[in-house]
């Protein structure tokens, strides 16, 4: 499934004044962020040999987590058309932009360091022997917090409180996984703006994993 473009902001409702203002800030200092390292980010003319190599941690990271979010952003879309509660519509809307932006802004990475979107090496191979494969990947799930086919066809085909209820403890496995490689990455990666949006993933993830956790709990539920 093909996620709509996140800049689409056509039927977006409006969110409760009471509910994380920080959400919708979070997304425009994402932006603004993201215009600053794609600036900053790149090796000049002078020094190529500078940019990250193929088999680098900041070259793994960028075309794993550019997956991951892709999943974050498809998931997002499918539960904005299950559900009418304003409150999961505006927490996917926010998540959907927040993390196009990012996955924006690592491929770009990827092509200003003339590297490939893909690696014959598989998924998470920068990570191995670094200790941080703690959150295991489930059968059918590309990478650590990613839901399965079947996952995401149960999603598509739920409705109402069921479907927020999933994909509120799809999610916070989801950023579970995204904060496993992000952390893996602010040790790792050598380019510093890159560790700095890591650690900024980490910040925002956490804050949306106990956001995600009260809206589970008003709902009768929990992470998983």
């Amino acid at each position: 499934m093909t996620a709509p473009d996140a800049t689409d902001s056509d039927d977006v409702p409006a969110r409760k004044p009471s509910r994380a203002p920080w959400a919708v800030a979070a997304a425009a200092v994402s932006v603004a962020l993201g215009l600053l390292l794609w600036l900053v980010a790149a090796p000049g003319d002078d020094d190529s040999s500078d940019a990250p190599t193929a088999a680098s941690a900041d070259a793994g990271f960028a075309r794993d987590m550019a997956v991951h979010h892709q999943q974050a952003v498809e998931m997002s879309y499918i539960v904005r058309d299950r559900t009418d509660d304003e409150d999961v519509r505006r927490l996917a809307y926010d998540i959907a932009q927040t993390q196009a932006n990012q996955r924006g802004m690592l491929l770009g990475w990827l092509d200003l360091w003339s590297l490939p979107k893909t690696s014959a090496d598989g998924y998470m191979a920068w990570m191995e022997g670094d200790g941080h494969m703690g959150h295991e990947t489930k059968d059918g799930s590309l990478m650590p917090g990613m839901a399965t086919p079947t996952e995401i066809g149960r999603l598509g085909k739920a409705g109402g409180k069921a479907a927020e209820i999933l994909y509120l403890q799809l999610m916070t496995d989801h950023h579970m996984g995204g904060v496993t490689m992000a952390r893996a990455c602010a040790k790792q990666c050598e380019v510093p703006q890159e560790r700095l949006l890591a650690q900024g993933m980490v910040q925002g993830q956490q804050s949306e994993m106990e956001l995600m956790a009260d809206m589970l709990k008003e709902r009768g539920s929990a992470p998983r």
